[in-house]
C-alpha cells in the first residue's frame, strides 16, 4: 500500500467555479453555494487531460462521506470532514477529487466543497496497481444549508484521472451518509431534596438545529426515553417513554423510592442524531 499527496486537475478552474457565491437578494438571508454553468466542463481545461466521453474503463467504485458515519451539523460552527472515492482503471489511478452537491442539477445545486481551492488536492492510497482511494476535506456551513437537506443522500461529483492521463468526470455518484440537523437534550427532575413516596417531576426539551431560521428549535411529537440509574449502579433503566410537546417540551412524573440519577434519551430520526441528556440527581429522604 502507497500513500501519496497528488495535486488534483479538479483544483484549478472546477474548484474556483464550485466556490463562487452569487450575492443574496436584498432581504434574503446568505446565498447558497452555486457552480457556473461551465462547472462540468471546468476540468478539461486544467492540466491539460484527455478527458474521456464515457467512464469506459475508469470505475469509482466507492464514495466514502465522513468515514461512513452521519453528519451532526448545528447552526453556526462549520463542519468539516473527509469526502473519499475509491476508483479503478486497467492503467491505475492518478487522483480523484470532487464535492457533494443537491438539487435537480449541477447549475442550480447546493454544493458542500472544500473550504479552498488547494484542499481539492487529495491524499491518495494506493489499493492495488488499478485501485486507489483518494481523500480530500469538504466544509459544510449552515449558512448556506436548508432544511430540506437533512435525511437525504447528497449527490457526489468526482473528476478521475487515471495514469495515462484520461480523466472522467462523473456528476451522478451517490454518498453513503446522512447530514443531520444538531439536536440537544435537558432534562431536570424536581423537587430536590424529595421525600420517599412523594412525586417527582422530570420535565426536560428536545431541540434540534433549524437551518432555514439558524435557530434550535422544539422537535415536537418525538418519543424520548426516561431512565434512572439507582446511586451506586453502573447501568440506567428505562422508567417510561415521554412524547415531546408542541414545543418540544418533556414533562412526567414518577414516584420517590431511592437516591439516582435521571436522564432521558432520544433514538434519533434520518434528519435529527441520536442524543442522550446529562444526568439529574435527585437525593430521596
Amino acid at each position: 500500500m502507497r500513500i501519496r499527496a497528488t495535486v488534483a486537475a479538479v483544483s484549478g478552474t472546477l474548484a474556483l467555479s464550485a466556490l463562487a457565491v452569487p450575492a443574496a437578494h436584498a432581504g434574503d438571508g446568505p446565498a447558497a453555494p452555486r457552480l457556473s454553468a461551465s462547472v462540468a466542463d471546468a476540468s478539461e481545461a486544467a492540466g491539460g487531460q484527455r478527458v474521456a466521453a464515457a467512464a469506459g474503463d475508469i470505475k469509482v467504485t466507492k464514495v466514502t462521506v465522513n468515514d461512513g458515519k452521519d453528519v451532526s451539523i448545528g447552526t453556526t460552527a462549520k463542519k468539516r470532514f473527509k469526502l473519499a472515492f475509491t476508483a479503478t482503471a486497467p492503467s491505475g489511478i492518478d487522483v480523484s477529487s470532487g464535492f457533494l452537491w443537491l438539487g435537480r442539477d449541477l447549475d442550480t445545486a447546493d454544493v458542500i466543497t472544500p473550504a479552498t481551492p488547494a484542499e481539492y488536492n487529495p491524499t491518495c492510497v494506493d489499493v492495488n496497481d488499478t485501485t486507489s482511494t483518494c481523500t480530500l476535506y469538504v466544509t459544510a456551513d449552515p449558512a448556506r444549508l436548508g432544511n430540506a437537506g437533512a435525511g437525504v443522500r447528497w449527490n457526489a461529483y468526482a473528476a478521475v484521472t487515471d495514469n495515462e492521463g484520461t480523466q472522467v468526470k462523473l456528476k451522478n455518484l451517490k454518498s453513503d451518509v446522512r447530514l443531520q440537523r444538531a439536536s440537544r437534550l435537558t432534562v431536570n427532575a424536581s423537587p430536590e431534596p424529595v421525600k420517599k413516596g412523594r412525586t417527582i417531576t422530570v420535565a426536560g426539551a428536545l431541540t434540534r438545529a433549524n437551518w432555514d431560521t439558524k435557530k434550535y428549535a422544539g422537535y415536537t411529537k418525538q418519543s424520548v426515553k426516561l431512565q434512572f440509574k439507582k446511586k451506586g449502579a453502573s447501568a440506567y433503566t428505562t422508567v417510561k417513554t415521554v412524547k415531546s410537546d408542541s414545543k418540544g417540551n418533556l414533562r412526567t412524573t414518577v414516584k420517590a423510592s431511592v437516591d439516582g440519577t435521571f436522564r432521558y434519551v432520544f433514538a434519533g430520526t434520518s434528519t435529527t442524531p441520536a442524543v442522550t441528556s446529562a444526568g439529574d440527581a435527585v437525593d430521596v429522604r
